[in-house]
């Protein structure tokens, strides 16, 4: 083929993928900002379609989708939200699914405050915790969990700094307006270590188990993008980037 020929031929192949690719708007808990981030990057290039990230507290992504917010697919911070918005005809049944299971860990950017088996709740030597609200992100609600199990909660309770999500929280922590915080191992973990500070990994058996599902939403019934992406996040090279930031799978 000559070289005149074959432009035109490479500009109808580049029109035709480009005609296949669509958007998937995506409503995904603070948790897994990172992941997601590094999947949706991945996803573009290997599929060519575009996934436009939200990030923010579970509750509140399910009050915005029953109140008809324009996303496709939701991955909540939890189970139970996506299985209530198949159950009232919002988001299809048979498309949810476990992504991740979260890793709940105390947290302090001080490096030698926490040690690895969260004594400095017990001792008190500090004067706020932050954690996310209970009431709208799933990892809140297992530090309330945690500390009602060990019998601290009503001890600590005054010294509460509650995010709005798991985001805001880390924010208190890292920035030192608490010198601890209930935070998701993803945003402390880099190249499978704590990146900095000090950390207690809370043991799996001291909360209900965060299973993270991911669910087609009605909006989303159709959409390319949005089955290719629910498809990609059981793919290998998915899976290797959400174990990569302490999840389990």
């Amino acid at each position: 083929m000559k070289l005149g020929q074959l432009f035109p031929s490479l500009l109808t192949l580049l029109c035709a993928i480009s005609a296949h690719a669509d958007e998937v708007n995506v409503a995904v808990a603070a948790n897994f900002t990172a992941p997601m981030n590094a999947i949706a990057a991945e996803f573009a290039k290997d599929t060519g379609h575009q996934a436009k990230l939200a990030f923010g507290s579970s509750g509140k992504f399910y009050a915005q989708i029953k109140s008809g917010a324009p996303f496709q697919v939701f991955l909540s911070a939890d189970d139970e939200k996506p299985a209530k918005l198949a159950q009232e005809g919002l988001a299809v049944p048979a498309s949810r699914f476990t992504y991740a299971i979260g890793t709940l860990v105390l947290w302090s950017s001080q490096p030698a405050l926490v040690d690895a088996n969260g004594e400095v709740l017990k001792k008190g030597k500090f004067n706020k915790l932050a954690l996310a609200n209970p009431k709208l992100a799933p990892y809140g609600q297992a530090a309330i969990e945690v500390l009602t199990g060990m019998g601290l909660l009503n001890q600590l309770t005054p010294k509460f700094v509650q995010g709005e999500n798991i985001a805001q929280t880390y924010q208190f922590a890292m920035t030192g307006n608490a010198e601890l915080g209930f935070v998701a191992l993803s945003q402390v973990m880099k190249d499978g270590k704590i990146a900095n500070g000090s950390a207690w990994i809370v043991p799996g058996k001291l909360h209900t188990p965060i299973r993270q599902d991911a669910v087609i939403l009605e909006t989303g019934k159709g959409n390319a993008a949005a089955d290719a992406l629910m498809k990609y996040l059981k793919s290998d090279k998915a899976r290797a980037i959400i174990k990569s930031y302490g999840y389990e799978i």
